[in-house]
């Protein structure tokens, strides 16, 4: 067993800064590097690029990354664990391959976790009256299963750790939970029972903590922002952890951002509902038990976790089509900014009334003023500028289009200083929506399949 082992953050999302992984290795030791790919409104993204082309389905900047890092993994000997395979995790990983020949290197190892893509079991799962309820409104996935566009399981740690049980060097994988991806490596070194709660507990926060990248290094953050130094040069978080439980929240020297209580106990807010009951595959953890504690510059000692044992059911993410949307803008300035963008609405209004067009939804926001906090904005006061942003959604698609046709008019029939119509008329756009959903454990099984270059 090791005494302590580091597990790096390289992407916070899908888009996330291109040269953090790299940074990540070069720039001090690390054990594993962790990189979070995927977004509930990913899956289906990566679904659609599956369907138009079956090598597709996952995040297509990993193969370029990996010709960078492959190199550096040879030299330096540490492990990559990341969800990018999307809906695809097979071609991901023979697109890896495809680098390594490029780049001479062999004995690479990859495991591919599968199995949480259901979008072909729904009918049976249906059959057998799994009924994949709305978690929201606990509507039957019956009224939706006809237009669902993607359907991923979340899975815990555990395949992640049998992938490395079997030696890869690298594992790609589906809808794994981000927080599996941190923890999978803990209970692999350590040896750490799937039933020892309070230690899981530790390692699914640890994977919270690092799962947005640099949102927990000083990134995105609510405090003393404006002192955090060096955002331009961010230095990705790092967890070191130890077989206790305990662990800190640290990054390599000579980087910018900062990691602190404060930027940590933000990043332990996020995306959280009950604090006592963050349910993830592997366990059930309790947020309130956590302790934090300044232990140097750029360090947190995290500790003191517990947890309660894990539920029955795997966490489904579905997204469907739910119609067609539209967006547009204009820009009207001072004097009584606010005022005139705030009479375009009306008139637009009256005039999609008119046309007789009926929609699932019209929204109205006003840049500047009320797009952030809408009606607790009590502000009134007269400003340099204001953006109308309107849009629509609805299921009529020749309703939506013709939407797009009243925009432009408001130029010189509305109200005046108006500028910033950008874009030409916009077009419907296909509403992605999201199912979560709830199954059986008994219903969907993961697997590690581990492959040798």
């Amino acid at each position: 067993m090791k005494e302590k082992i580091k597990i790096a953050a390289g992407q916070g999302f899908w888009g996330d800064l291109i040269d953090a992984p790299v940074h990540q290795a070069e720039k001090g030791d690390i054990d594993y590097l962790m990189m979070d790919y995927l977004a509930e409104v990913t899956m289906s993204i990566l679904q659609k690029q599956k369907l138009k082309n079956p090598a597709l389905g996952y995040a297509r900047d990993i193969p370029p990354l990996m010709e960078r890092l492959l190199p550096i993994m040879q030299k330096k000997k540490f492990k990559v664990i990341t969800n990018g395979g999307g809906v695809n995790p097979l071609a991901c990983r023979d697109a890896i391959f495809d680098v390594a020949r490029k780049l001479g290197i062999k004995d690479l190892k990859i495991g591919v976790v599968l199995g949480d893509n259901i979008l072909d079991k729904i009918d049976n799962l249906l059959d057998d009256g799994v009924e994949l309820k709305n978690m929201e409104t606990g509507e039957s996935a019956r009224t939706i299963k006809d237009n669902v566009l993607s359907a991923n399981v979340y899975f815990g740690a555990e395949p992640v750790v049998e992938a490395l049980r079997q030696g890869a060097d690298i594992i790609i994988t589906g809808r794994v939970t981000d927080t599996g991806l941190t923890l999978a490596p803990m209970i692999y070194e350590f040896g750490w029972s799937m039933d020892d709660w309070n230690k899981l507990s530790a390692g699914t926060i640890a994977g919270h903590i690092i799962e947005c990248g640099g949102q927990a290094s000083g990134g995105n953050f609510l405090g003393d922002w404006e002192n955090v130094p060096d955002l331009a040069r961010i230095g990705f978080p790092i967890v070191e952890a130890y077989p206790d439980g305990t662990f800190y929240i640290t990054k390599h020297d000579n980087t910018g951002g900062l990691v602190s209580v404060e930027t940590v106990s933000e990043q332990l807010c996020y995306e959280i509902g009950d604090p006592n009951e963050y349910i993830t595959p592997d366990c059930v953890a309790d947020f309130t038990s956590i302790h934090l504690e300044a232990a140097g510059k750029n360090r947190v000692k995290v500790f003191g976790i517990t947890g309660r044992p894990k539920t029955e059911f795997y966490k489904v993410s579905m997204s469907y089509d739910d119609g067609y949307s539209a967006f547009s803008t204009l820009t009207y300035s001072a004097p009584d900014a606010l005022k005139k963008a705030e009479a375009a609405d009306k008139i637009l209004r009256k005039r999609l009334d008119d046309l007789g067009l009926k929609f699932d939804e019209v929204r109205s926001e006003f840049l500047g003023y009320n797009s952030c906090h809408g009606p607790l904005v009590k502000r009134k006061e007269d400003i340099s500028e204001v953006v109308l942003r309107i849009g629509v959604r609805g299921k009529d698609k020749a309703a939506i289009e013709r939407f797009g046709k009243e925009i432009a008019p408001l130029i010189l029939t509305g109200p005046p200083s108006v500028t910033g119509f950008a874009g030409g008329r916009p077009k419907p756009s296909e509403v992605v929506a999201y199912w979560p959903a709830l199954i059986p454990k008994t219903k969907v099984k993961p697997e590690a399949v581990v492959e040798s270059l």
